[in-house]
């Protein structure tokens, strides 16, 4: 299994110190997750190159193996390599452990209900952020063909055969996309998907599924409608494939809003720029500069040199391309310490807002009401122990603790070794005075 590079159970932070100097991103948890659980269709051995070290890819890696597949895992110069053979999947039924551990590894019914026919798994876990349901995954599977039973927390699906289907989706759900996508592959027939997601993780498992021999087309409409077409696929005809991991789009939001509320000027490599037009936009407003070395492929990010930052009025989270609900809590962060009012209304989902007691812990000044928070920057804020309740918003007290006075400690950061392969190590290189503890 992979393993995470701390060795700690918290993290501290002295902060008060501007950010300098360059960090090379990692490669998308969110990209690779989908992909890793693809792998489950192809009868042979796949290698995605330069995965994540995180936790959620250990717990992708430990379902592969227990549903029969071989999971090598090496070092690579960024990050981890992972051969997936999975010739022989003898097991459908996931193991509590797991599955509740991670809300990726409900896309593994699509997968196994694609390859041998039949998904058993519990609900699926991850970070408490509101209700997440699944309602979306098991409607577009049973359309499907599936047949679904729900016993408890746990769900069994089960179809003799899958069968293409025109699906319409009443709301563009990355996960709902993604699964039906992997259950469409070998079904018999064509699935269209109409109003799917289309996030860069959704486009990057198409490329991947097309790359082993699967047909999946994304037409012009997909960019407007997200009109998606699966043309099935019989399983024989899907071959082992090797496969680069494209960059992580949310560790480099979490960076860039990290040089905002510490200060100073970063660069950032290996970016995947056509994904952060949103991100780009409104650190402009708040008064950052960017510019970016199409050669170098590099991003330089800096922080207003006079005055403080400035909020803007109002943001609202949105499916891609709009702002990602991903950094709503990083953007807090930051506004937290900037001039004047922000109200941010997340719009994806429910209870994001866990953050807020935290940063007021700090002396931020942030009002919640239903989904909607107001921000209304302060002058400073100052260390305390905190607490990560859920991924982004683990990041993002980061975030304020390298613009807080003082130190700051942050605990269970289990959680933000979920989606961050080393986020010291990145801003130790940064110059940010950060360990471990």
């Amino acid at each position: 299994m992979a393993q995470c590079k701390n060795d700690g159970n918290s993290i501290k932070i002295e902060g008060g110190r501007p950010l300098h100097g360059s960090v090379r991103i990692q490669s998308s948890k969110n990209a690779t997750l989908p992909i890793m659980a693809a792998c489950l269709l192809i009868p042979g051995k796949s290698t995605l190159k330069a995965c994540p070290d995180i936790t959620d890819v250990a717990y992708m890696s430990r379902l592969l193996e227990c549903a029969g597949a071989g999971v090598e895992i090496s070092p690579a110069p960024t990050g981890i390599d992972i051969s997936i053979t999975a010739g022989n999947i003898t097991n459908c039924r996931l193991p509590s452990r797991y599955v509740k551990a991670m809300r990726s590894s409900v896309i593994l019914m699509g997968a196994l209900l694609g390859r041998v026919g039949e998904a058993y798994v519990d609900y699926p876990g991850g970070c408490v952020i509101g209700e997440r349901p699944i309602d979306l995954h098991l409607s577009g599977l049973e359309k499907l063909g599936a047949q679904i039973w729900i016993e408890g927390n746990r769900i069994h699906a089960y179809a003799d055969e899958l069968k293409g289907a025109c699906i319409n989706f009443p709301f563009p759900s990355v996960g709902a996309t993604q699964n039906i996508i992997l259950a469409a592959v070998t079904a018999k027939g064509t699935t269209v998907i109409k109003n799917a997601a289309r996030e860069p993780e959704v486009t990057v498992l198409c490329e991947f599924l097309n790359k082993a021999g699967a047909d999946i087309t994304l037409p012009e409409s997909f960019w407007t409608e997200g009109r998606l077409i699966i043309n099935g696929t019989p399983l024989s005809r899907l071959c082992a494939t090797d496969f680069d991991m494209i960059p992580d789009r949310i560790v480099t939001g979490t960076y860039m809003f990290a040089t905002m509320a510490a200060g100073g000027s970063i660069k950032l490599e290996n970016v995947p720029i056509e994904q952060l037009y949103s991100v780009w936009a409104i650190i402009t407003k708040m008064g950052g500069s960017i510019t970016y070395d199409d050669e170098k492929k590099t991003l330089a990010v800096s922080a207003p040199e006079k005055g403080r930052l400035k909020n803007i009025e109002f943001i609202e989270t949105d499916v891609y391309p709009g702002f990602p609900t991903d950094l709503q809590s990083q953007l807090m962060a930051a506004a937290a310490i900037a001039r004047g009012e922000l109200t941010i209304k997340e719009s994806i989902f429910s209870s994001r807002f866990k953050i807020a007691e935290e940063l007021r812990r700090m002396g931020a000044d942030i009002r919640t009401d239903g989904n909607t928070a107001i921000i209304n920057g302060v002058a400073a804020l100052t260390g305390r122990n905190v607490i990560a309740h859920e991924l982004r918003g683990g990041a993002a007290l980061a975030i304020a603790g390298l613009a807080a006075s003082g130190i700051t400690t942050i605990s269970d950061i289990s959680y933000i070794n979920r989606g961050y392969q080393d986020i010291v190590g990145d801003l130790r290189c940064l110059g940010a005075k950060i360990s471990y503890e």
